[in-house]
């Protein structure tokens, strides 16, 4: 898009275009998102940015009104394998802050000073700024919607001071912490975690969002004693146990129907509403991308619909589902165990034999699943043993920065990893949107669905399982 585009963007306040990009008002020195509701501003006092740290770094704070730090993420970052998406992938894991700028090029296999100089190149913004804006939201939910004091916010919200926090609450929201606190959103209700209960966060998507293929799809699936479905179709809530870097985790996330209708290009989106139970707060951060990972909430489904339905074989489908995502995952051991072993009884009695047992029991949630070095030790000689191993001593890595295809080569060269499991790794683990199904790759019939094959394998196995046909692995 050149800026003209770009401003016809936010003249229509369209949604499609939050999180693509940014726009902020020179005389106000405020940044929006493009569907920000407020006046647009006259054309001379517009200026666009790639990113939010963008806007932040060059002066600007973030709008009070539309909220542009709790906009999707970009969908590019899911499509692209290069280095800025495999390092944009991890930024929003969390990689910089726990294992700073040196470990996010390290697991990128470049030097801190390219990684730098391609980021800043793209998204007018370094690993750290990028990192920075992170921190800054989370701080803002926690401060909104918990009672925890300023200081462990300060700490859970990955900043290395109390002083550095308070100076990054007063740049980017012109507030200072307290003030930030004070003027949480009610809407009628007071959001606030009641204690036991987690934190409230709405976990925000862009368009038409079918929830309940995904909602299906993840209670068929539910690993017994990890995860677990519960209520009737159209008000069920998922719920789980997360492994995280400094803790664990119970999360549950509500289905949520509704939502912009079908061909309502303006609409923002809507959202889903998820509560986190974190042993360590300073986990907010991982588990709201690992959660927006697993619901596939930061596509672009205006793109994939309008791409696939230009095919006459999928129009019908398309019509029917706008907005289909495709689930990935939160433990790239968890998909391959469903891959390779099934669901059911087999992976009760691994999780009970390999899982962590938590303090106490919630509803059907028992244990966290099993780690790799447990599984390897569990079933030496077996294909999710030999996966597990391969994990565990690093010569297999299935995080969002892994490169996809050596990842690829690398799986199908371990004992028992047939091509339609690697297959699944890659679209579920490592979020790749367009995978086909093994030997489809050089066909004809699956290049005009390219780059979004995994959401046409999508619509046609949830068409297959609504007809009766059965089910597909992926």
């Amino acid at each position: 898009m050149d800026e003209e585009s770009r401003y016809e963007a936010v003249r229509s306040r369209d949604g499609r275009f939050d999180g693509a990009f940014f726009f902020a008002v020179r005389t106000t020195g405020i940044y929006c998102r493009p569907s920000c509701p407020a006046v647009t501003p006259k054309r001379p006092n517009v200026r666009f940015f790639p990113s939010a740290a963008a806007a932040q770094g060059a002066g600007f704070r973030a709008c009070r009104r539309c909220r542009p730090d709790a906009v999707p993420g970009s969908a590019d970052w899911n499509v692209r394998a290069d280095v800025v998406g495999r390092a944009m992938r991890l930024i929003a894991d969390g990689v910089v802050d726990r294992e700073g700028v040196a470990g996010l090029a390290a697991r990128l296999g470049y030097s801190a000073r390219q990684v730098q100089r391609q980021l800043t190149a793209e998204l007018g913004a370094g690993p750290v700024a990028l990192a920075r804006a992170q921190r800054a939201h989370t701080a803002r939910i926690l401060l909104q919607t918990t009672d925890l004091p300023v200081t462990e916010i300060a700490f859970a919200s990955g900043h290395a001071s109390v002083r550095q926090f308070n100076d990054t609450v007063r740049e980017i929201y012109d507030s200072t912490p307290t003030e930030v606190r004070a003027a949480a959103p009610r809407g009628g209700h007071d959001r606030r975690a009641v204690h036991g209960t987690g934190v409230p966060v709405r976990l925000a998507h862009r368009g038409p969002y079918r929830s309940d293929a995904v909602f299906d799809q993840l209670a068929r699936e539910a690993v017994p004693g990890v995860e677990e479905v519960t209520g009737a179709p159209g008000a069920r809530t998922y719920r789980r146990t997360l492994r995280l870097p400094y803790g664990t985790a119970l999360v549950a996330v509500d289905e949520r129907v509704g939502g912009p209708r079908a061909g309502a290009a303006t609409h923002p989106g809507g959202w889903l509403d998820a509560r986190l139970r974190l042993t360590d707060p300073r986990d907010l951060t991982t588990a709201v991308q690992r959660l927006r990972r697993l619901f596939d909430l930061d596509a672009d489904p205006y793109a994939v619909d309008e791409r696939l339905a230009a095919d006459p074989r999928l129009t019908p489908l398309v019509a029917a589902r706008p907005g289909l995502r495709c689930p990935g995952a939160v433990d790239p051991l968890e998909v391959a165990a469903r891959a390779l072993t099934g669901t059911g009884d087999g992976l009760d009695r691994l999780v009970r034999r390999c899982g962590k047992a938590l303090d106490a029991p919630s509803g059907s949630l028992t244990h966290v699943f099993p780690e790799a070095h447990a599984l390897a030790g569990a079933l030496p000689g077996e294909p999710l043993g030999a996966l597990a191993a391969a994990l565990a001593d690093g010569v297999v890595r299935l995080d969002p920065g892994a490169d996809r295809d050596r990842t690829q080569e690398l799986l199908l060269a371990l004992p028992g990893m047939e091509p339609d499991v690697v297959a699944v790794l890659r679209a579920r683990a490592l979020g790749d949107p367009d995978v086909a199904p093994p030997g489809a790759g050089t066909s004809q019939s699956w290049r005009p669905w390219r780059p979004w094959r995994s959401y046409a394998v999508q619509h046609l196995r949830v068409a297959g399982e609504t007809d009766g046909r059965g089910r597909g692995r992926t």
